[in-house]
């Protein structure tokens, strides 16, 4: 008979740390399966600036090497696997299914999902040896990084304008890249943008390579039209062309939204009993390490709760 947990945390990053450190204080059975090194998107992160007791910022992969040092001292227990499936229970209040890609099948009474999303990359020369180093997806995370720079924008949507507006509080310029001859965003950030003095643009034009060699130093980018090439300066240049959850694991198990974001309550809980979501993987409007962290908390405690009334054990 397989070992049965209380409850499984899917995802290594902010939420399913914080999640793992609250549930392994309260002394919970709990697993947190992570098929890669714990830390998530932070770890590409040069330096975090905005979450709370860190008046100097903090490296992304410093961040995180405590959060998971936190953990052990708990006694959480981390497995390197990658889930493969989640499955419902086949009875009300039964064991959920976990599948490891490895073929094993794990039971537990709940499942934190915190698999976070994927920031959509162009896949061009430059861009992953600079991530980091001037290449951004996050203009919240890093813009004021770029204060007094030149900085390129890429893409051409709600986020992209919003995000290059937000880019003028402290860069020098800002010139936004987009592939076609018209923006996609709503009109009222169009406007915004176009009546931006330190807003430029550069329409019918793809990014082709970025270049630098400790840092960014500019952005080759082709007229898709004429196919001519020419080099714009840059600090830094934000990637910004849609994020994709990793919700897979999910789908068929819970509710997702058109874009395949997990849809929770209040409580984090989801449309299946048992199963909770957290972090960047659910739908939300913000998406940073801060929320990550409190919607965690958030999380384990709900499951904690449910896996308690399952037992019949819960403090009355």
């Amino acid at each position: 008979m397989s070992e049965l947990y209380d409850i499984i945390i899917v995802g290594g990053g902010p939420a399913g740390m914080t999640a793992g450190l609250y549930l392994a204080r309260a002394r919970m059975k709990a697993l947190l399966l992570e098929g890669m090194m714990c830390g998530g998107q932070i770890l590409t992160t040069d330096v975090v600036e905005n979450y709370p007791g860190f008046p100097h910022g903090i490296r992304g992969s410093e961040l995180a090497g405590h959060m998971q040092k936190q953990c052990e001292r708990f006694g959480l227990p981390v497995r390197n696997e990658t889930v493969a499936r989640i499955e419902r229970a086949k009875t009300q209040g039964g064991p959920i299914g976990v599948s490891l890609e490895g073929g094993e099948r794990l039971e537990t009474h709940a499942v934190i999902i915190a698999t976070g999303a994927r920031w959509n990359q162009l896949g061009i020369p430059g861009e992953k040896e600079l991530s980091g180093k001037g290449v951004s997806y996050c203009a919240t995370c890093d813009g004021p990084l770029f204060k007094g720079k030149d900085v390129v924008v890429i893409g051409g949507g709600d986020t992209a304008l919003e995000d290059a507006l937000f880019l003028t509080k402290f860069a020098a310029s800002v010139t936004i890249v987009h592939r076609r001859d018209t923006l996609r965003a709503t009109k009222i950030l169009q406007e915004r943008a176009r009546e931006n003095k330190k807003i430029a643009f550069s329409f019918n034009s793809i990014a082709v390579e970025i270049k630098g060699s400790a840092r960014v130093e500019g952005v080759i980018i082709k007229d898709v039209a004429k196919g001519i090439q020419k080099i714009l300066k840059a600090d830094g240049v934000f990637v910004l062309i849609g994020v994709t959850p990793n919700s897979g694991l999910a789908k068929g198990v819970v509710t997702l939204d058109e874009n395949g974001y997990i849809i929770t309550d209040d409580e984090m809980r989801t449309s299946a009993n048992g199963i909770f979501a957290c972090g960047d993987v659910r739908r939300k409007i913000l998406r940073q390490v801060v929320t990550a962290a409190g919607e965690a908390a958030t999380a384990a405690v709900s499951a904690q709760r449910y896996v308690e009334h399952l037992k019949g054990t819960e403090y009355k």
